[in-house]
């Protein structure tokens, strides 16, 4: 939803009340090392701690990339929201009373607050509904299939407050509006009832199905699974998208499996409802479920909260349809597999069981082994290509080639490139020592004649001694330790004056600088900046002059007034700045984000160039890879510092 903006009574309430270890360590495993904690960073790849958070100062910071801030900072480089996205949900987080700047801002935002409220609530209503159907005469044959069928047990049964939803066609429609005296419309929102096809009316979502209900991260109720008891389809049935629920984006089962995530370092993913049940009712509580989709980035990167290690094991059926969801799977999270932010391993159980039926007749010691024993994503892939293929048959060998060929071109390191090289002739030559020569040589072939290696950095895009060159434009910014702040100066003051002098763009200014997770750096800006947000609030039509109001409360501050005063005067040169001041809010604000790139930059090329190529190379892949992102980044934002060239 769109946000509206906050009073600054409910902002600086939040900051009063959150807790900024609490928040940080639903993201960073933290562990306590003196008064401090520390933690693998979130916004860089790193192998060991270097990012810590302070209870005394409320503040985080990291030693690698420079990040740092507060909570709400935090949040919002974390899940690239905006700073008002972040109040508000802190503010319902601890029960802070939400002030907004308008009255009609103020009835929408309320509007929005109780529609979620109201959802939770009737969610929570239906789960009762269920779980006490299951109890009843009608729910017999939901309840015999839970404890035969799945031998699950009564503990097991409450813990995930499995139900079951009655066979008739409006019997949770009447419960919810008739007797509850909920409104239809809320019902329908959350995803409980369906219009009828035909006619006025609605009649329940669910019918006769076991009733599983998907939670959030603090387990709250937000949808359904529902699986038929007949051979209605679909099997199973997921509530739809609505205000609190996103297939795409939810986990089943990980409130109840984020502790044990952490505590593993590990987490398992499997396709079911029930194999993530099953494996949480013997002991192995770091499972989740994809509900039925292909697993996503949002929902790997949700996980990759909890473990310090990044290791996510995919355990899919061992059908068809199994094995092309796990597919599925990795093509979906390719870029952070390859960009070694996840390490993916793949489980496939024997004899085509998942893992419900697995765990009903073998140990759980035989489980965990097969998760200690599981391949890599890659070895597994490879091995899946040869399955069921007859390589004899010309067609089919040469489709497995072709595959193979796609997964070698991804594979940028040189030693692990020509050991999945000879293990993909291996497969090829099936044992046949005499091809092995030729189909390694044809696979070299097909990659483009060599294998391709690292090469260290050169020519006019190289970042030496601090300095990037824009190929684009004859002009140069020359950003170094020592220009950093220079630079910083300049987009800050004009950005500054800006402000003050031009109310028509003081919202298009605090919105872009939002977006971008920006915020004034230079000590004397970052105080007006604080003094503005107080003041601007108590400004009316009897004293709209912001200029005298800042002037009037810095009388107490006056060696800090001569550092600002500059900006509330206009000369020629700065009233034409004016004339052209959206092209040089974006200017600036691009030049703010292009100093954080090119400190980024020089931190990786650091780290690139003093890794031994030799000993570490996946390590040396992750900074080559952070490299060039700030480095198409840093392009990016030179186009849009084109503007600034004609007012330096």
């Amino acid at each position: 939803m769109e946000v509206p903006r906050l009073h600054p009574e409910t902002t600086e309430a939040v900051r009063q009340r959150v807790d900024i270890v609490e928040v940080v360590s639903e993201y960073v495993v933290l562990k306590k090392q003196g008064k401090d904690y520390t933690g693998l960073c979130p916004f860089h790849t790193e192998n060991s701690p270097s990012f810590s958070v302070s209870p005394d100062k409320q503040l985080y910071y990291c030693f690698g990339c420079q990040a740092g801030g507060n909570a709400l900072k935090f949040l919002m480089e974390v899940g690239k929201r905006s700073f008002s996205e972040v109040v508000l949900d802190l503010a319902q987080r601890y029960q802070v009373p939400i002030k907004t700047l308008e009255p009609k801002e103020r009835e929408e935002l309320q509007r929005q607050l109780s529609l979620r409220e109201q959802l939770y609530e009737v969610l929570a209503i239906a789960t009762s509904f269920f779980q006490h159907a299951l109890r009843q005469p009608q729910g017999a044959a939901a309840l015999e299939y839970l404890k035969h069928q799945r031998q699950l047990r009564e503990d097991t049964i409450q813990q995930f407050r499995l139900g079951y939803a009655p066979s008739t066609w409006d019997t949770l429609y009447r419960y919810l509006v008739e007797q509850k005296k909920i409104a239809v419309a809320i019902v329908n929102q959350a995803g409980l009832i369906s219009p009828k096809k035909s006619g006025d009316g609605y009649v329940d979502r669910f019918r006769d199905r076991l009733m599983i209900p998907i939670t959030d991260i603090q387990g709250r109720v937000i949808g359904f699974g529902g699986r038929t008891l007949s051979d209605e389809q679909p099997k199973y049935l997921n509530s739809p998208d609505t205000e609190l629920f996103n297939k795409g984006k939810t986990l089943f089962a990980l409130d109840f499996a984020k502790a044990g995530i952490t505590k593993q370092d590990q987490a398992v993913v499997v396709e079911g409802y029930f194999d993530a049940i099953a494996l949480h009712a013997v002991g192995i509580n770091q499972a989740v479920a994809s509900l039925g989709t292909a697993l996503t980035g949002d929902q790997v990167k949700s996980l990759l909260r909890y473990t310090e290690s990044k290791q996510i094991i995919l355990n899919f059926d061992a059908d068809k349809a199994g094995v092309n969801a796990a597919s599925r799977a990795i093509s979906s999270i390719f870029p952070l597999v390859y960009g070694g932010q996840v390490g993916l391993r793949v489980v496939t159980l024997p004899d085509g069981k998942d893992a419900d039926e697995f765990l009903l007749h073998n140990p759980v010691a035989k489980y965990q082994e097969l998760l200690t024993d599981a391949p890599l994503w890659i070895d597994w892939q490879l091995q899946q290509l040869v399955v069921g293929a007859d390589l004899k048959q010309a067609d089919q060998f040469q489709q497995v080639n072709n595959e193979m060929v796609k997964i070698l071109k991804e594979i940028t390191d040189n030693n692990l490139r020509t050991s999945y090289l000879q293990q993909c002739a291996t497969l090829l030559s099936q044992g046949d020592g005499k091809l092995f020569p030729l189909l390694l040589e044809n696979l070299i072939t097909s990659l483009g004649g060599n294998l391709r290696g690292y090469a260290a950095p050169q020519g006019k895009n190289t970042l030496r001694q601090g300095s990037v060159s824009n190929q684009n434009s004859s002009q140069t910014f020359l950003v170094n330790n020592s220009s950093d702040r220079s630079l910083l100066e300049k987009s800050e003051t004009l950005l500054m004056r800006l402000y003050l002098h031009c109310p028509e763009y003081r919202e298009v200014i605090i919105t872009v600088l939002e977006e971008r997770n920006l915020v004034f750096t230079i000590a004397e800006y970052r105080f007006l900046w604080q003094q503005i947000v107080a003041i601007e609030p108590t400004l009316s039509r009897q004293q709209p002059d912001l200029i005298a109001r800042i002037q009037d409360e810095y009388l107490q501050f006056p060696e800090k007034l001569n550092q600002i005063s500059h900006l509330f005067h206009l000369d020629e040169y700065t009233e034409n700045q004016i004339s052209v001041a959206p092209e040089l809010i974006n200017a600036a604000v691009a030049c703010m984000e292009r100093v954080i790139c090119e400190k980024c930059y020089r931190y990786y090329l650091d780290l690139w160039q003093k890794t031994d190529f030799k000993i570490d190379r996946p390590l040396m892949e992750k900074y080559w890879l952070e490299l060039n992102k700030s480095k198409e980044r840093i392009k990016d934002l030179d186009r849009e510092l084109q503007f600034l060239y004609f007012y330096r």
